[in-house]
């Protein structure tokens, strides 16, 4: 019997009326930034320590921040930033402090620009030579006399697209009357310096702080933490806690992805109308982020190396294991499909490594005896989801016209270009 119209249920009032798991689940986010950072506490103290100069009259050395992925860098120094803000008011010292992701900003005018607009200068974000855009940060700075903290999130990115903006800022202390600018590099790549200019090093003072990757333990504490304000009572099984801090201890101690896979699990429980988040559950969170970061990636992917992965996701409907070569015949015919220039077997081969390196494909080089060796490879991921990111790129739609005259081709097992 159908409900009368009146009576219908609005869509949205079954998700209302059921039993949450959640009480906060922002807490869970890479952004969100706790009171208290569990095995961080050496880190912080140091850090601590090398910015006091700022409230004693005298300016820091640059300090940079190195560390694997999800080893509490970004949130140790946004943690002492708002404790060094809260503290300069107290002492009446007037301290800037201005956070910039350099995988978003990432050219010298936008890095000075969002600087002098911090500082209260109306500057646009294009269209004035980078000179005067320095000019104007450092009057600003100099009139205020105000001291500065600059801390530049994933700043190798910096380096590698706006070098001169690294180069301007590290020049600006012995461009103004006294010292006043202090910069904190954050980066996941030790070997970040090498790539340095000869100028720039020559610039930098800097202390150096090492973020060590968190072990299982470490990260139970963390998500332990984490959980009491994220979760309603009861609502974790036993074991659940250790088990996305044992997986992610064995991803390098990132504690991102032990928050990434408490939280996704437990969005999966809500989805299926559990009451309880269970062992299951992060079980299919797993495959629920590998299969997100592998779709992300793709997208991200060169055209040659994604009509490459189309070629691979078609021979996989039939085999499961294929050839360097078959894997080369399907690519020659999709790139001619399409009137894309088709790359050398050997640059194709590079970019079989590439994708193995990223596990979306897995590849292995067996001996063929005396028809010397060649490359076995397997797709590892899911094939529909796999065609569906590559379809996403409309030059790759065209493709889609030629499946089946291709699958014909593969059941024949004619291979010659």
């Amino acid at each position: 019997m159908h409900e009368k119209e009146g009576d219908q249920m609005n869509l949205f009032e079954k998700i209302l009326s059921s039993t949450s798991i959640f009480k906060n689940r922002d807490v869970l986010r890479h952004s969100y930034t706790p009171e208290f950072l569990p095995h961080r506490e050496e880190q912080i103290s140091q850090l601590v320590e090398l910015l006091s100069p700022l409230l004693k009259g005298g300016a820091p050395s640059n300090i940079f921040i190195y560390g694997k992925s999800g080893t509490g860098k970004t949130a140790t120094v946004k943690l002492v930033m708002k404790n060094l803000d809260e503290v300069s008011k107290k002492v009446n010292e007037t301290i800037i402090v201005h956070y910039l992701n350099c995988e978003i900003i990432d050219t010298a005018y936008r890095v000075l620009a969002t600087i002098a607009r911090k500082l209260g200068k109306n500057v646009p974000m294009t269209g004035w030579p980078t000179d005067q855009v320095y000019e104007e940060v450092k009057n600003a700075i100099e009139s205020t006399g105000a001291k500065m903290v600059i801390v530049l999130d994933e700043i190798d990115k910096l380096v590698k697209r706006a070098e001169e903006a690294l180069y301007s800022l590290t020049r600006m202390n012995s461009d103004l009357s006294s010292p006043r600018i202090c910069l904190i590099g954050i980066s996941n790549n030790l070997k970040f310096k090498s790539f340095l200019d000869a100028r720039i090093l020559s610039s930098l003072s800097e202390e150096e702080l090492v973020f060590p990757p968190y072990n299982a333990e470490q990260l139970e504490d963390i998500l332990k933490q984490r959980a009491e304000m994220a979760f309603n009572d009861g609502v974790l099984e036993d074991g659940v806690i250790q088990l996305c801090a044992a997986i992610a201890a064995q991803e390098h101690g990132d504690a991102r992805k032990a928050l990434d896979l408490l939280r996704v699990s437990a969005e999966i429980a809500e989805r299926e109308g559990d009451n309880k988040v269970r062992i299951k559950h992060v079980r299919k969170a797993v495959k629920k982020i590998e299969t997100d970061y592998m779709l992300e990636t793709v997208r991200t992917l060169p055209l040659q190396t994604k009509i490459l992965l189309y070629s691979m996701s078609l021979l996989a409907e039939s085999m499961e294991k294929f050839t360097t070569g078959e894997v080369y015949c399907v690519y020659k015919k999709l790139c001619s499909k399409i009137g894309v220039e088709a790359l050398t077997q050997r640059r194709v081969s590079d970019l079989i490594s590439e994708l193995d390196s990223l596990g979306i494909i897995n590849s292995v080089v067996v001996s063929k005896g005396r028809y010397g060796r060649t490359r076995e490879i397997k797709v590892d991921s899911d094939i529909e989801a796999l065609k569906r990111a590559l379809e996403e790129d409309y030059r790759l739609q065209e493709l889609k016209k030629y499946e089946d005259e291709t699958r014909k081709t593969l059941k024949l097992g004619i291979f010659e270009s």
